[in-house]
């Protein structure tokens, strides 16, 4: 049993072959990544999280033309997949004794043009708010998260 509203009719003349179901992280991915960030071609995007809601910003990255796609995760086993995704290089925030965002400034002469988080964790919030260059930064250090 299903809502109405979550089914779609599909042409009988349709290739079964080439017919699939997309989940929602497809379009919240992509969708965030073409709509809202919105990379111009030849910059630089960081993706925070590289699971399907990651994977389709970092193609909405590739689609829209960016030269430099960042993937940032703590699993180094999803860095392989992610270059069908567009993704040429990796941050493993475990590799490194500094924050992420100071990473990503060191590789991107002083930070990406835009930046995706798709983990839903304060930390990489904040550090995917901070690798963006011309950013201004606030004293955050005296709230609660």
């Amino acid at each position: 049993m299903g809502n109405q509203g979550c089914l779609a009719k599909i042409n009988r003349l349709a290739p079964s072959d080439k017919v699939c179901i997309l989940s929602c992280g497809i379009s919240t991915g992509l969708g965030a990544t073409l709509n809202v960030a919105k990379p111009k071609k030849e910059s630089s995007v960081a993706v925070f999280g590289l699971e399907a809601v990651g994977l389709a910003a970092a193609e909405g990255a590739t689609i829209s033309g960016a030269s430099q796609i960042i993937g940032i995760d703590r699993n180094p086993k999803r860095f392989e997949e992610a270059k069908k995704f567009g993704v040429n290089e990796f941050v493993n925030r475990k590799d490194h004794d500094k924050p992420v965002q100071e990473v990503i400034a060191e590789m991107t002469n002083g930070g990406v043009d835009r930046s995706i988080e798709c983990t839903g964790n304060i930390n990489a919030m904040i550090s995917a708010f901070e690798c963006v260059h011309d950013v201004c930064f606030l004293d955050y250090s005296s709230y609660t998260f």
